[in-house]
């Protein structure tokens, strides 16, 4: 399976395509300067349980360092894949 994930800002959120189609996403809106909210990350349910959630959190998350950007990871599964990898954690904003 060919996992592409791309930032579609005109509906504000990462979107993660298996091989082509679009199966899940990672919503964000700015809610400060250079501060990201994660509010919901979803992904079909075909695709549960097969890694997609965990790539496209992990590319999200690298295209939001890039950027010099900071997050606050609203959703559950947002906080838990920080938890789990704290090399992400310098991206939560503490404020």
């Amino acid at each position: 399976m060919d996992l592409t994930v791309v930032d579609v800002p005109e509906r504000s959120r990462y979107e993660v395509s298996a091989d082509g189609t679009v199966v899940g996403f990672c919503a964000y809106h700015l809610i400060d300067e250079g501060v990201y909210a994660l509010p919901h990350v979803e992904v079909d349910s075909a695709f549960e349980g097969r890694g997609v959630a965990s790539h496209l959190m992990r590319e999200s998350l690298d295209h939001i360092r890039e950027r010099g950007l900071k997050v606050v990871p609203i959703c559950p599964f947002a906080q838990a894949y920080i938890k789990r990898n704290p090399s992400y954690a310098d991206l939560v904003h503490e404020g």
